[in-house]
């Protein structure tokens, strides 16, 4: 199976720069994809992107050995399935809130006996290889989002479900549910404890920490306290962000 080098950097105990796609372009994600990211995510959530659209990001994304994710709108069997079978090398589940959950999500992305994925891999077989059936629980990335004030009282019982590789912080989300308006870089005190204490459950229970992040700079401080994968913004954000800077040096 190829190898899944989110994975890889994290066992070599490196972190990963993620990129964050919300445009339903191929040749967007193909953009993003040589831009240097160690993986790129397509957002069914949030994103501008229906599933058939993600399909041609991930062939694009395939262009390069970048490890393609993808967030799914919801926690629902449905849209995890056809992710992976499409070729995701990891899932990014929003709002998830206790251990139930929990097992509901990464029991998705897992064929029997540990979980109850539906064998299918229309195209992730043709992209990760002939032992794709076999090798895929071991290789697939499960990452549970934490942005719920639920989610901040069953931490431990979250982290420690079998199967679960990763959790990633919401800031926004993480912010609203504190009782704050949103903030893709937080420096409300409450909120920015709420991330530690997300942040030490993880290392307490041998699961790495991501989260989203408004900046490169924000990305930088995060890994320098112990997360090992951080999202810099999305593409529609770094492109606003660049015409904005250009347009104003032009205008001097």
């Amino acid at each position: 199976m190829r190898v899944n080098n989110v994975k890889k950097i994290w066992a070599e105990g490196g972190a990963v720069v993620n990129g964050w796609l919300g445009i339903p372009s191929s040749v967007s994600a193909e953009v993003m994809t040589h831009a240097g990211f160690d993986s790129v995510t397509v957002d069914l959530q949030h994103g501008l992107v229906d599933y058939q659209a993600s399909v041609s990001m991930l062939q694009a994304i395939s262009t390069l050995d970048v490890t393609p994710m993808v967030r799914v709108p919801w926690n629902d069997p449905i849209p995890i399935m056809k992710a992976l079978d499409a070729g995701a090398y990891g899932i990014v589940c929003p709002m998830i809130n206790n251990r139930e959950e929990t097992e509901k999500f990464v029991g998705a992305c897992r064929y029997f006996p540990q979980g109850y994925r539906s064998y299918g891999p229309a195209r992730a077989a043709m992209y990760a290889g002939g032992d794709y059936a076999s090798e895929a629980n071991d290789n697939l990335i499960t990452m549970a989002m934490i942005e719920t004030l639920e989610s901040l009282g069953n931490l431990d019982e979250i982290m420690s479900t079998k199967g679960l590789d990763a959790i990633y912080v919401g800031p926004a989300d993480l912010s609203i549910s504190l009782g704050h308006p949103p903030s893709a870089d937080p420096t409300i005190p409450e909120v920015v404890e709420a991330m530690d204490t997300i942040l030490a459950a993880a290392k307490r229970n041998g699961v790495v920490a991501g989260s989203h992040c408004a900046s490169g700079d924000m990305a930088k401080r995060l890994f320098k306290k112990g997360f090992q994968f951080c999202t810099i913004a999305n593409d529609s954000r770094l492109l606003a962000q660049k015409a904005a800077e250009e347009i104003s040096a032009a205008r001097g």
